[in-house]
C-alpha cells in the first residue's frame, strides 16, 4: 500500500476543505494517528482518545457533513479499512518514539552512502595529537563515549565535557601540545558556551569536526566539517541513537588512519585478561 493510499491519508483527505475548530482539529489529529482503529471506536472511546467530550465528537461528525457519529463511523469502515495489526497508526507513544529513531537511522545510512566526509573526518582526528573531544550538557555522554573508546587506539584523547572558564585554557593547552583538530558533539538544546568554544578553538588554529543534529545547527558556522545525525523528539527528552552511531562510525574511520590501532587493541585485550578486568 502506498503512503498516499494509506488509511491515515484517506482520513486526512476526508478532513480537508472543512473549517474545523481547535477541538475538532484535535479529534481529527487523534483519528489520523490511530487510523487503523478509529472505524471501530465508539464516540465515547474516540472522545477519550482525543481528550474531549462525547458531544464534541458528535458535533465533529456533523461538521463533516454526516448525520451523526454512527454515520461517520460507517463511512470510515468503507474508506479507511484497518491495516494489519502492528501498523504505524496502531503504535503507542513509546513504539512511535522507537519507530522515529529507526527512521533517523535510515536517514543516516543514506547519508553514509557517500563515505568521503566521514573518511576525511577520520583522517583529521587520527592526525591530531592530542585530540580534544567536546560535548556539553545533552551531548556530554556522546563525547564521553567517543573519548572512552578512542583512548584505546589514540595516544592522547582529552575529554572536554564540563564547561566553565577553564575550557579555553584546556584548548590552549591542547594546541600547545600539538593538537590540530577538535571533535565536537552538539545536540539540542545548543548551549551558547559550545558555540563560543568552537569559535575560540578555530581562532586558536584547530580544525573543527562536529556531529550535530542538523546541518543548520547553530554550530555549523564554526565547524570545518559538520556531520548531521538527527535526534528523536517524540519523548519528553530527546533521543540520540543516530548521533551515537555516527560517533562509532567516526571511530572506525579514525582507526583506519591509525596504523597501530589493531596492535593497541590487542595489547589492551591482553592486559584486561591478565587483570581479570571483565567477567566474560
Amino acid at each position: 500500500m502506498s503512503v498516499t493510499d494509506s488509511p491515515a491519508a484517506r482520513l486526512q483527505a476526508l478532513f480537508e476543505g472543512h473549517r474545523l475548530t481547535p477541538t475538532q482539529r484535535r479529534i481529527a489529529h487523534s483519528m489520523v494517528r490511530r487510523a487503523a482503529d478509529v472505524p471501530f471506536l465508539s464516540s465515547v472511546e474516540l472522545a477519550e482518545l482525543a481528550g474531549v467530550s462525547q458531544p464534541s465528537v458528535t458535533r465533529f461528525a456533523v461538521a463533516l457533513g454526516f448525520d451523526g457519529y454512527p454515520a461517520l463511523r460507517r463511512h470510515l469502515r468503507e474508506v479507511a479499512p484497518a491495516e494489519p495489526a502492528g501498523g504505524p497508526e496502531s503504535y503507542n507513544e513509546y513504539q512511535q518514539a522507537v519507530e522515529a529513531e529507526i527512521e533517523n537511522l535510515r536517514h543516516l545510512a543514506q547519508a553514509l552512502a557517500d563515505p568521503r566526509p566521514v573518511r576525511r573526518a577520520g583522517r583529521l582526528l587520527a592526525a591530531s595529537r592530542p585530540l580534544p573531544v567536546l560535548g556539553l550538557r545533552a551531548a556530554a555522554s556522546q563525547a564521553y563515549g567517543f573519548a572512552y573508546f578512542a583512548a584505546k587506539v589514540h595516544s592522547d584523547v582529552r575529554l572536554l565535557n564540563e564547561g566553565g572558564t577553564m575550557i579555553e585554557d584546556r584548548i590552549d593547552g591542547a594546541v600547545r601540545a600539538g593538537a590540530s583538530a577538535l571533535l565536537c558533539f552538539a545536540l539540542p538544546r545548543h548551549p551558547r558556551e559550545v558555540v563560543d568554544t568552537l569559535a575560540y578553538a578555530r581562532g586558536a588554529g584547530l580544525r573543527v569536526v562536529t556531529v550535530a543534529d542538523s546541518a543548520f545547527a547553530p554550530v555549523a558556522k564554526h565547524s570545518d566539517l559538520l556531520l548531521p545525525a538527527a535526534v528523536g523528539t517524540g519523548l519528553a527528552f530527546d533521543t540520540a541513537c543516530a548521533p551515537m552511531l555516527l560517533g562509532r562510525v567516526l571511530l572506525e574511520a579514525m582507526c583506519d588512519d591509525l596504523p597501530d590501532a589493531q596492535a593497541r587493541l590487542e595489547e589492551f585485550d591482553a592486559a584486561a585478561a591478565a587483570r581479570g578486568l571483565f567477567v566474560d
